[in-house]
């Protein structure tokens, strides 16, 4: 089997490796814009030798926002700055991916260090929309239900999303289907009520994200990588689970997906996740096994040794790892060194390097 130094090919993009950055909003944009903190917080992490970094929830229209401070790519004047660390990346041998979002119910919230809760319009907030007008939680607004023309537009915002991303450098695109997010909202019965083609039945559920998947496929490049985060599971009874979860990915193989990125949870903020070590590497290598198709698995990965094991015992074709990287950007470096692996560094960084390391 693969070990975690070993590259991944996927379509006509080589990884060097099997670590990747998992996307983590950074809610500091304005008005969708990428600012100073996001060139440093990315190029610095660029640096680290994680082979592809996928840059957090960028909202495909402004409702379609998390927060006010989330990133944006619905207006071409937002390719510029977001190139730039693209270009830096490229630079620094590692792969920037973009994660095309839209937040759906969840969108107009506060930031993610406040309350979390909905803002009114006079705190800078909007009106959400959903698949049906069923509330997130406690504190957030009961969302618009999308009509047949608000799902046709969205469809054709994540087109045009991509379309940027390729303008700004971007190498591979990520549509995000995970935690509680507005495409994870239709394919769960729980926040899906429709009655029309897009609720609910499985093939009725699933239809807007296969929809989206396909239109981003024939905007991007052939020869590039196309990623889609899913939540394995809601964690609750009679919500989205796991062998919807493979079904669909079956499908979405079909519509030209190259990589599942594999979470779970975030549809109702009740769940009960037993979040431990390494939880959600299972679901990761049932999608692997039975829909044959690529897969990274993500949650509470924190040593070298336990992502060489996942990669080498086939869980997982690739490892993202979040907070071990907001802690230590170099975590692949030290990786590298802790299993024996001789990894090019940093030229400005070599005098810090392990003896005959090579530069990048």
């Amino acid at each position: 089997m693969a070990h975690l130094f070993e590259p991944l090919t996927l379509r006509n993009i080589v990884l060097t490796n099997r670590i990747g950055i998992p996307p983590m909003c950074q809610y500091s944009a304005r008005d969708g814009m990428a600012a100073d903190w996001h060139f440093v917080h990315y190029g610095s992490r660029a640096v680290g030798g994680a082979a592809l970094m996928i840059i957090e929830a960028t909202a495909v229209t402004p409702e379609g926002r998390i927060t006010p401070g989330d990133l944006g790519i619905w207006d071409d004047k937002q390719i510029e700055p977001l190139a730039r660390i693209a270009r830096l990346a490229r630079e620094q041998g590692c792969v920037a991916a973009l994660q095309l979002a839209h937040a759906g119910r969840k969108a107009s919230a506060a930031l993610g260090w406040q309350a979390q809760r909905t803002l009114s319009k006079n705190e800078g907030g909007w009106t959400p929309v959903a698949p049906s007008p069923v509330s997130f939680g406690g504190g957030y607004a009961v969302p618009s239900e999308l009509d047949a023309a608000g799902i046709r537009h969205v469809i054709a915002q994540f087109t045009a999303g991509a379309r940027r991303a390729r303008e700004a450098g971007f190498e591979v695109a990520e549509i995000h289907a995970a935690h509680g997010y507005l495409l994870h909202q239709f394919l769960s019965p729980l926040s899906n009520r429709r009655t029309d083609v897009f609720g609910g039945t499985f093939e009725n559920r699933t239809r807007l994200v296969r929809e989206v998947v396909a239109a981003v496929r024939s905007e991007w490049p052939e020869r590039l990588p196309l990623l889609i985060r899913l939540s394995a599971t809601d964690w609750v009874d009679g919500g989205w689970n796991a062998d919807e979860t493979v079904e669909l990915c079956r499908a979405l193989k079909g519509l030209g997906v190259d990589l599942v990125d594999v979470s779970s949870g975030g549809l109702v903020p009740t769940a009960e996740i037993p979040a431990g070590p390494g939880f959600q590497t299972d679901f990761a290598a049932r999608i692997r096994h039975e829909a044959g198709v690529a897969t990274s698995a993500v949650g509470l990965i924190t040593s070298p040794a336990q992502a060489d094991h996942i990669v080498r015992t086939g869980q997982a074709d690739m490892v993202l790892l979040g907070r071990e990287i907001l802690r230590n950007p170099y975590w692949p470096l030290g990786a590298a060194q802790a299993l024996g692996q001789a990894v090019p560094w940093p030229r400005q960084y070599l005098r810090a390097a392990p003896p005959g390391s090579a530069a990048r």
